[in-house]
């Protein structure tokens, strides 16, 4: 344990570090709350003897400037060394970052008793630090568990569910365009009992990763849906930019050539995609994120209807689609 001890009476400095030895500690003497600070800073200790009366600044001020020092959840723990017994003393050191007092002349059990009481309450706090941070890791890892599929590593339903309740709100405010897609993997069934579970769960891996390669924009989001299906949130998006996301997914995947001997009319694994694009106002009470979404499932539906590896695009009601507001993606 280092022990910073800051006094500038040779003779109490002295008896004090032959008791700091003998209790083996590591220590260092300055002579001023100046040297003291400084030593402070640069020396990093784990505890600080400080006296009271001293020329320049007292041990009340470098106390008040070591608290300031501190980053947050820092603390070194102070013991002033004082021949001054008054209450209100007493009650100015605790109030300016003081832990402890010594009277002086210093016993040599009663500073050891001391020392030992902080060592026990700086290693009590130092455990609850780290327990602490341990506890902020795993709270972060748990949320980004809860945010994650568990097999292709990509956002999941909640994840998606939030950011689209988020970015319909804001679009609600700014009356900008939010466009979502629906993203079916064609004949998945098939290629599953065709190819096995472990190939289908490949499979869907290699799309997940795909289609996000072909996300351009932080605020953009692809997400497993669930079983085969993924969905897309693009905010501030108009139906000619969603459109063009769409296309760059559906031949993306089916460039990755994979094998689809079991597909209805394809030999390669493709994926049917359906697109709905809409701009909320402030006066669009009676719509939300979960209508926008069955648009873009009932264009889907017609996707796979007109004969899979297509996109289609939700033909809204004329009230939820507003004239086109922003450049094209």
């Amino acid at each position: 344990m280092k022990v910073l001890l800051i006094e500038d009476t040779m003779t109490s400095a002295t008896v004090v570090l032959h008791q700091l030895d003998k209790l083996g500690l590591e220590t260092r003497h300055v002579t001023d709350g100046e040297a003291g600070l400084k030593e402070f800073k640069s020396w990093k200790p784990d505890m600080i003897l400080l006296d009271v009366i001293m020329p320049g600044l007292d041990g009340f001020a470098v106390a008040r400037r070591i608290r300031q020092l501190e980053r947050d959840g820092e603390w070194t723990p102070i013991i002033f060394l004082t021949a001054k017994t008054g209450d209100k003393d007493l009650e100015h050191g605790i109030e300016v970052g003081g832990d402890d007092y010594l009277i002086k002349p210093v016993s040599e059990v009663v500073l050891a008793a001391k020392v030992r009481a902080m060592q026990r309450l700086a290693q009590m706090r130092y455990s609850l630090v780290v327990l602490t941070r341990r506890l902020d890791e795993a709270n972060r890892e748990l949320t980004r568990l809860t945010s994650v599929d568990g097999l292709t590593g990509i956002a999941n339903r909640r994840s998606f569910d939030e950011t689209t309740k988020r970015e319909w709100q804001r679009a609600r405010r700014n009356r900008l365009p939010l466009s979502v897609m629906m993203i079916d993997v064609d004949c998945f069934k098939q290629y599953n009992d065709g190819y096995g579970h472990q190939a289908g769960d490949e499979c869907l891996i290699t799309v997940a990763k795909a289609l996000e390669e072909q996300i351009k924009r932080p605020g953009d989001l692809v997400a497993r849906f669930g079983g085969e299906e993924f969905v897309v949130v693009l905010p501030e998006t108009n139906a000619v930019g969603a459109f063009r996301v769409a296309e760059a997914m559906r031949a993306g995947i089916e460039s990755l050539a994979l094998p689809h001997a079991y597909s209805n009319g394809h030999e390669v694994l493709t994926v049917s995609v359906g697109v709905a694009t809409a701009y909320p106002g402030p006066e669009d009470d009676e719509l939300s994120e979960g209508w926008l979404l069955d648009c873009a499932d009932q264009a889907l539906y017609e996707a796979k209807k007109g004969g899979r590896n297509r996109i289609s695009v939700a033909q809204l009601k004329p009230a939820a689609q507003f004239a086109i507001k922003s450049a094209d993606r």
